[in-house]
């Protein structure tokens, strides 16, 4: 299905029934890694997973700002009406939920963001570079994303009143005390490092998401 925000066509997927829970990609993918996860909370939950902007099925633009894919997440859940939703972001998906939750913290229930980062720097410096090198190359205005955004401040997070669940891999392209600090800056945060796991290996087309999360959204 489509809708339209912000002077873009979203593509999303509406599936299953019972609480709303919103799920955000990362850069360079579509709600398509998902396709596990949706199937495993599709009997108690109601999913929407959406492209975004520049992504899968939804509309091109020119340039990409976390805070536009912020604002239509924010948009697409007032346009729908959803009351409250669970957000879930992995990667890109859960800088977008950081910011959602800083703006506009009476629109959602919960917020687990996987992956994420809060400034560039954040990033271990050997996929930095290699960015760098690609986006040199290529200027691919994805790449470009992640090399110059977020850039969001600690007493921004300290603002979050959402219950928040942070979570990442013990072998994250995000720095472990990076990962740590957003926990420790997010009142009331729960924080797990998932030993073994890389940046995507339990979020895309995997069941470890789902058992990882699942007690977090169950609770209350």
């Amino acid at each position: 299905m489509f809708i339209s925000v912000n002077g873009v066509e979203l593509y999303y997927e509406k599936t299953g029934q019972g609480y709303p829970i919103v799920l955000l990609h990362g850069n360079g993918e579509s709600h398509t890694i998902f396709d596990v996860l949706i199937k495993q909370l599709s009997p108690n939950y109601t999913v929407y997973a959406i492209d975004s902007r520049d992504h899968g099925k939804s509309s091109n633009v020119k340039s990409l700002y976390y805070n536009d894919m912020m604002e239509d997440v924010a948009a697409f859940i007032r346009e729908l009406k959803i009351e409250r939703p669970v957000v879930y972001g992995f990667s890109d998906g859960g800088i977008v939920g950081i910011l959602l939750a800083i703006k506009y913290p009476a629109l959602i229930l919960k917020l687990i963001v996987s992956g994420a980062n809060i400034r560039p720097d954040g990033i271990k410096r050997i996929t930095l570079l290699l960015m760098k090198i690609t986006y040199f190359f290529t200027r691919s205005r994805k790449h470009k994303l992640m090399l110059t955004q977020p850039d969001i401040t600690d007493s921004e997070l300290s603002t979050i009143v959402a219950p928040t669940f942070v979570l990442a891999g013990s072998k994250d392209i995000i720095k472990d005390e990076h990962t740590k600090s957003i926990a420790n800056n997010i009142p009331g945060s729960v924080l797990k490092i998932l030993e073994g796991e890389s940046h995507a290996s339990y979020v895309s087309h995997s069941e470890k998401l789902y058992f990882a999360i699942e007690p977090f959204l169950a609770d209350g």
